[in-house]
């Protein structure tokens, strides 16, 4: 696995771990540069909060300890809707310190059905955001990387229906994309390279194995979906027949008059 596919996966990985229920066992031990939890003049910690909630009076926080933590590292806001019997609690965002050094690194923000929109993530634990991932109607849809830490995505990801269907890099960190992947079933068919750039493509490879079974793959398709018309308006003509009181296999009328007439060999 690729550095920028671990990168991608980070984030998505540790809010599934965080969603676990906490079971004891080895603790871990915290990771990444120096960036970690201040105190403040009252005692208490700054954990450089990811999620809005302090000072609001229609919001609530609560926190947990998630797998290999002895210490709350997951925090819940809820959005408090509704009045009376209608009152109620809708998680709004969920931020995780996911390496236990006291500062929160992941945050996952949420619409009032509960649908993910999106989610921010530092990677290497620097104290910036190096990931942005986006979600439509709760499925994941875009994916930003910041792979050399400079606070500017530099690789984008995006996605239909699930899987990955492109990615454009900037490879030289100049602010401009340079390589451009498509990808067919969540599997690379080509990719296009900008030489001059002037953020154009100048050569495309292909994966001719991978398009030649595609393209089988399309062809059968199409000659499955060409016999099942031609079944379907056989039948449907037969069905007709039969309707009209007609039969395709008997004289018709005319025919009949005709060898009536004809006459009888000797």
């Amino acid at each position: 696995m690729n550095r920028s596919m671990r990168l991608s996966l980070l984030p998505l990985t540790l809010a599934l771990l965080a969603a676990l229920p906490a079971c004891g066992g080895t603790k871990f031990e915290p990771k990444g540069p120096g960036v970690v939890a201040t105190k403040r003049a009252d005692g208490t910690i700054d954990d450089r909060t990811l999620c809005d909630w302090k000072g609001k009076t229609d919001r609530e926080a609560s926190e947990t300890a998630g797998p290999g933590s002895v210490t709350p590292n997951v925090r819940r806001v809820y959005q408090i809707v509704g009045t009376g019997d209608d009152r109620h609690k809708v998680l709004i965002c969920r931020e995780i310190d996911s390496n236990f050094d006291g500062v929160k690194d992941v945050v996952r923000r949420y619409n009032d059905k509960g649908e993910s929109v999106s989610e921010d993530a530092d990677s290497n634990y620097d104290g910036r955001i190096d990931t942005w991932i986006t979600f439509v109607k709760g499925r994941l849809a875009e994916v930003r990387l910041d792979t050399n830490y400079d606070g500017n995505p530099d690789e984008w990801k995006y996605y239909s229906g699930g899987k990955l269907s492109r990615v454009t890099r900037d490879t030289n960190h100049d602010s401009k994309p340079d390589v451009w992947e498509i990808y067919r079933d969540g599997k690379l068919e080509r990719m296009g390279v900008d030489v001059d750039g002037d953020e154009h493509v100048d050569r495309w490879d292909h994966d001719n194995e991978l398009r030649r079974r595609f393209e089988d793959a399309e062809r059968k398709k199409d000659d499955e979906a060409a016999a099942t018309a031609a079944k379907k308006a056989a039948d449907a003509k037969e069905t007709s027949d039969k309707e009209n009181g007609t039969d395709a296999a008997a004289p018709s009328p005319v025919e009949t008059s005709k060898r009536k007439q004809a006459p009888k060999k000797k």
